[in-house]
């Protein structure tokens, strides 16, 4: 009884941080933008690297570093200059949930 409790708590607990993750409207709208390089829900099937499971902070320096030009690409710069920094915080929270 108490297993069956203690994973019913567990999952409970990983479904909750998924769903406050996905619980931004705006973040999941902004994030799929990024599906038609990086896959549906960031999950990439060619070269283009996958967005989905990343840390939150290694995304948002990612696209701070696309946006000021200390990281080169062909179409990111124009991508990070559309959003602001709280943005980049939103969208990095929706892919670091997708597992």
């Amino acid at each position: 009884m108490k297993k069956s409790l203690a994973v019913t708590l567990l999952l409970a607990g990983a479904l909750g941080a998924v769903a406050s993750a996905h619980a931004d409207p705006r973040a999941r709208f902004m994030a799929a933008n990024c599906a038609y390089c990086h896959g549906p829900e960031g999950k990439s099937h060619g070269a283009i690297p996958s967005l989905a499971g990343l840390e939150a902070k290694y995304f948002v320096d990612q696209m701070k570093a696309f946006k000021d030009g200390s990281r080169p690409g062909t179409v990111m710069q124009k991508h990070a200059s559309g959003y602001t920094e709280a943005e980049y915080l939103a969208m990095a929270k929706y892919f670091a949930a997708i597992k």
